[in-house]
């Protein structure tokens, strides 16, 4: 028989992974009607690549394989370890990662169905999906509104556990222990970062430890200031931060963040090599309640022919909401960089360039997160943030803004450590013990030991990772890409004295981070940038800086990037952008940007 070539196994992929993709965007974005296609395209997926025949196939090729054929055997070599990531050498594994399929399905269209409802000061009733629960709680000035909204999550997380949850869990670890892992957390962690869980909680460990005393004084003050009952789950982010928010929110109105978006990127020097980009940017019913960002193409060197990425990404603002209009620009920047990384990967298979094993999570959400922290910066708002009369942010704003989550800081990253915290014990439970009653008590234990406080502003099994296949026991990828996030961030602080509107930026993270795709591991493109390899130090470090020192910094990098000239940019991204809500097509850049950002702003403004 003769061996299969390089073309085989593109072929083969794409004409799986596209399809899939597709219906994974109609299904999500809730325009698909028939939700069990997504159920079949996906079994039909991921029977392809669990399949040992792949492995062996691959391997054989490259027994045959010329070896002056360097392109051959570099795409062939790529295909090995896709397959060696995801192969499933078990009839039962197979067996149980179909009734996965199943059950997730199951559940997803279920969830899509569930209503949450709020209570105003009057005692109304109002029905709102998990993002403008949390938007609440973070910037609603009525206590009843963010105290009903908490109760709307936790009310969330028992129908959760009397879903079905559970069951997932049971038969995800039975499908773990099939392919020989003592559980599905462990599984994961060596699937998603290659690392075990005791090299994870070495990591996580440390920097618990190195936040600790930040954090806990953090809380005393606090509670000193404003009251122990702004300690409450429903309270403290608001406490914190939310006045803060209201002001801030007239300089980052939502109509124009399609268009600070696309210049900020363009004077970073980003862009997406021909790539075709689909955004669906506000929150809808029956829209999944968390932004993200898939490719249905996968971008690659096609026999030297570039073959550009086609990519869909999701926010999910509510333009009429205080706060929605950063919380939409975060998103946007979040998921743009993923696009970004996505975009411009150069291997010349597809099985570089897409989302999963063996692409490491917390590599991929390093160049989202990157992006979305420049935001955040002193010198990005005083560049770019503008009221709609084009009014810039107060010096006396930008100061509380930058500094208003800073006493914090610790508090949030630890939010991200509580999910791996709690999944890696979920999945540890014997399943006879893993009762809905002891599940709850577990993670109001957890949220206890990790935040200090009774519970989480975002209660843990509301949060929509822990029920898809994709997110489950992942959550840890967030916590690790900060701490790259963070070494990058210095790396070029360091060298080039500037972070926002850097050219020199989107070159080196498309040579370093992006264009060598899953052929390098984060470790590895930690190095080939700053020379250093994982680690939460630099993260802690930021965690524990003075609010007073970190304006010190901050004010003088902004005076800085207010006195270089500015740079004038026609913001080319190099991309072909349509942006939607649902089916229906809001704008698009086949005029110009321009008209597409006017297009856009017009509609928005239209929603408020």
């Amino acid at each position: 028989m003769t061996a299969l070539t390089l073309a085989d196994f593109n072929r083969d992929y794409l004409t799986l992974h596209v399809a899939k993709e597709d219906l994974f965007w109609t299904t999500y974005m809730g325009t698909e009607a028939d939700g069990s296609k997504l159920e079949v395209a996906e079994g039909a997926y991921k029977a392809w690549i669990s399949d040992p025949a792949r492995l062996r196939e691959v391997r054989e090729a490259l027994a045959v394989t010329a070896a002056t054929d360097a392109d051959e055997v570099q795409g062939l070599t790529g295909w090995q370890h896709f397959f060696e990531a995801n192969g499933i050498d078990s009839d039962e594994g197979r067996r149980l990662q179909g009734k996965l399929i199943e059950l997730e399905s199951q559940l997803f269209q279920k969830r899509s169905k569930f209503q949450m409802f709020y209570e105003d000061a009057k005692g109304e009733r109002h029905q709102g999906s998990t993002n403008v629960m949390a938007a609440h709680i973070a910037a609603n000035a009525d206590e009843t509104v963010r105290r009903t909204s908490h109760q709307a999550l936790r009310t969330l997380e028992q129908w959760v556990l009397d879903n079905g949850f559970l069951d997932i869990v049971r038969e995800r670890n039975a499908f773990a222990r099939a392919l020989g892992f003592p559980d599905y957390f462990e599984y994961k962690i060596q699937k998603n970062e290659q690392m075990s869980r005791a090299r994870l909680f070495q990591i996580l460990d440390e920097f618990e430890a190195m936040t600790r005393d930040t954090h806990l004084a953090a809380l005393r003050r606090l509670g000193n200031e404003k009251g122990l009952q702004a300690l409450e789950p429903w309270n403290l982010k608001y406490a914190v931060a939310g006045s803060v928010q209201q002001e801030l929110d007239p300089y980052l109105p939502f109509e124009h963040s399609l268009q600070r978006w696309a210049k900020s990127f363009a004077r970073l020097g980003i862009g997406y090599r021909g790539a075709s980009l689909v955004l669906d940017l506000c929150d809808r019913p029956g829209k999944y309640e968390n932004g993200f960002m898939h490719g249905p193409q996968p971008c690659f060197f096609d026999k030297g022919t570039w073959r550009p990425a086609r990519i869909h990404f999701t926010s999910n603002a509510t333009p009429s909401q205080v706060g929605s209009g950063r919380a939409g620009l975060t998103t946007l920047f979040h998921e743009g960089g993923h696009a970004a990384h996505f975009a411009n990967i150069t291997g010349n298979a597809p099985c570089f360039s897409q989302e999963y094993p063996p692409t490491s999570m917390a590599l991929a959400e390093t160049q989202s997160m990157f992006c979305d922290s420049l935001i955040g910066d002193a010198d990005w708002l005083a560049l770019y943030a503008r009221d709609l009369n084009g009014k810039p942010v107060p010096e006396a704003l930008l100061q509380a803004v930058v500094t208003a989550d800073q006493p914090f800081r610790a508090f949030n990253e630890r939010m991200l450590l509580l999910v791996p915290t709690f999944e890696s014990r979920l999945y540890a439970m014997d399943d006879a013990a893993r009762t809905p009653e002891a599940v709850l008590e577990l993670a109001r234990m957890c949220e206890r030991e990790v935040l200090g406080i009774a519970g989480s502003p975002r209660p843990l099994l509301a949060i929509p990772h822990l029920l898809s296949g994709e997110g489950a026991a992942s959550y840890q990828g967030y916590l690790l890409a900060h701490m790259g996030v963070y070494q990058t961030r210095a790396f070029f602080q360091q060298r080039d004295g500037q972070l926002t509107d850097n050219p020199r930026i989107g070159p080196d993270l498309a040579k370093h981070y992006w264009n060598p795709g899953n052929s390098q591991s984060h470790d590895q493109t930690l190095h080939g940038l700053t020379g250093q390899g994982l680690s939460g130090r630099a993260l802690a470090e930021f965690c524990n800086v003075a609010p007073d020192t970190l304006w010190q910094h901050a004010r003088e990098e902004m005076l800085e990037a207010m006195a270089r000239p500015k740079t004038e940019t026609q913001a080319d991204l190099h991309a072909s952008i349509r942006i939607v809500h649902g089916a229906q097509l809001i704008a698009d850049n086949t005029v110009s940007m321009q008209a597409m950002w006017d297009a856009f702003a017009a509609w928005v403004t239209g929603l408020r």
